[in-house]
């Protein structure tokens, strides 16, 4: 017995099964630790690639700019801006005519009375446009003069770069054989201020004769469009204001004030014009790009984030098990649906439906309507609200189940009822969960290519803001359709593929800016909440 008692415990023997088991978690880790680590290698080749080839974009930008003060096309812009601003004016008039053709057709009024009534504004429109003929051809001609210059300098530089690489790689019987050629500078840039004094001929005679023409005003047809006229002639006495101004600017210009290094980088992130295939000069400013991208996205979320995160509490906390066999499937097959689909459906059904709203006599009271382009900012946003919503609606409605239901039970204790607990317990303790849904919801909007390339229009200008809530119903470009649209026709290499780029390097910058905004959200709140 003592023998017994003295001898120690039996341990079954398990070091096979032991060993088995640490070998498979061993697999495990390899596993999803290469994987993630490939994730990551992917990412920063990603960022390295879109850095490399969207920062040669600058130089390349740089040279581009003071070719083109020294070549004098600056100097014609003074005046093409001049220009530009009456064809501006031109565009509103005949907006205007085409508000009082639609409105006396809702009038049923026939086509024949309508072209004899807007006769007087149709010569008064005509007569506007026309005053600037003298203006566009000083445009056309010291363009014409200052582009021939531009390539002569353009030629002379290549030549020039090709002589110096030669000579540093020691190969001095080749570099001699360029010959690079001179360019007279003095005549060119003479030649080039004599429209100096023709803009201020041209422009004087413009001025009076719309002067005139604004003291000879026809009445309109319908007096409800007085205001905006009234609008519109104040713009003309402001702009006949302007001109004085500008022909100060063409005395003061000088060819030899030098461009500064940081204005390669001001005039992508701040430029208003985006050009390209032209012949006086490419412009790449981003700035219409952005704020087309930003006011799209502004109106998906704000019709995808109460649409998706409220079916989302409705779903989780107050359907029944029927309801939600019906509205769960049926809105997360909405993501299934090609956006080149919602696209078509975008331009044959929203867009035409929103334009038939505007027209509308219920709607009349609103000042920017109806309004003349079907696509638009609006029409655009409609269609990416549609594609965010499952995704919100999915994440949000996870975030709300996976609150513990000790939550739930402990608010129903104290007497709160249902409203009061999805409110006060339920959404702050899921918080999170609907914040990364938004954000989600967000990066499928900002990244979205077929839908805005279909249905926002593509115009690239910024929006006339002084319109109001109107902005939103006029077509803009957005970054991502602006590289569909264009990468597939530039050169490798070239200053266009590398400003392609450098729009993709400013949307990527985005997405990681607003991801870690609502990170620092997030974590504030619940530290509020703690």
């Amino acid at each position: 017995m003592d023998m017994l008692a003295e001898s120690p415990p039996l341990v079954p023997r398990r070091t096979g099964t032991a060993a088995s088991r640490s070998g498979i978690e061993q697999l495990i880790k390899v596993f999803f630790g290469g994987n993630a680590l490939i994730a990551l290698v992917v990412l920063a080749l990603i960022t390295v690639f879109l850095f490399r080839e969207g920062f040669g974009f600058f130089g390349q930008n740089l040279e581009n700019l003071r070719l083109y003060r020294q070549a004098g096309l600056e100097y014609v812009d003074i005046i093409r801006a001049e220009a530009k601003e009456h064809a501006a004016l031109s565009r509103a008039l005949n907006d205007l005519r085409l508000r009082q053709f639609r409105r006396a057709e809702r009038a049923n009024v026939p086509r024949e009375q309508i072209d004899v009534a807007l006769a007087p504004f149709d010569e008064f429109a005509n007569a506007f446009s026309d005053s600037a003929v003298d203006l566009n051809g000083l445009v056309s001609d010291l363009g014409e003069q200052a582009s021939a210059y531009k390539e002569q300098l353009f030629a002379r530089n290549e030549l020039w770069a090709q002589k110096q690489q030669l000579e540093r790689r020691g190969a001095m019987a080749e570099a001699a054989q360029i010959i690079v050629p001179e360019v007279d500078s003095t005549a060119a840039l003479a030649a080039l201020r004599t429209g100096t004094p023709g803009f201020e001929t041209a422009s004087a005679q413009m001025a009076a004769t719309i002067n005139q023409l604004l003291s000879s005003a026809p009445p309109l047809a319908n007096d409800d469009l007085q205001p905006a006229v009234d609008k519109w002639k104040e713009r003309v006495r402001a702009y006949l204001a302007g001109l004085p101004s500008a022909a100060e600017q063409l005395r003061t210009w000088s060819p030899d004030v030098p461009v500064p290094w940081y204005r390669a980088i001001s005039s992508f992130v701040f430029g208003h014009d985006w050009i390209t295939a032209s012949f006086w000069q490419d412009w790449y400013g981003i700035r219409p790009l952005l704020v087309g991208s930003i006011m799209v996205s502004v109106v998906a979320l704000t019709i995808a984030i109460p649409l998706g995160v409220s079916s989302a509490i409705y779903v989780s906390e107050i359907a029944s098990r029927e309801e939600k066999r019906l509205i769960k499937p049926y809105i997360e097959f909405i993501a299934a649906i090609p956006s080149v689909v919602l696209g078509f459906f975008g331009i044959a059904v929203v867009g035409q439906a929103v334009r038939a709203m505007s027209e509308l006599p219920m709607f009349s009271w609103v000042s920017f309507f109806p309004i003349s382009e079907r696509l638009n900012v609006f029409t655009a946003g409609c269609l990416l609200a549609l594609m965010a919503v499952p995704t919100i609606f999915t994440l949000s409605e996870d975030a709300l189940r996976n609150v513990p239901r000790g939550f739930k039970e402990a608010s129903y204790a104290l007497g709160a009822n249902r409203l009061q607990t999805i409110g006060r317990v339920l959404v702050p303790a899921s918080l999170s969960g609907i914040v990364s849904a938004i954000l989600l919801g967000l990066g499928r909007v900002i990244g979205e290519t077929m839908v805005v390339l279909l249905c926002a229009g593509n115009r690239i200008e910024i929006p006339d803001f002084t319109e109001g809530l109107g902005a939103f119903f006029q077509p803009v470009h957005t970054m991502t359709g602006i590289i569909a649209q264009e990468m597939g026709e530039v050169v490798r290499g070239s200053m266009h593929y590398r400003a392609l780029f450098m729009v993709g390097l400013v949307l990527f910058t985005i997405t990681l800016g607003i991801n870690y905004l609502a990170q620092k959200l997030v974590a504030r709140y619940r530290m509020s909440i703690g």
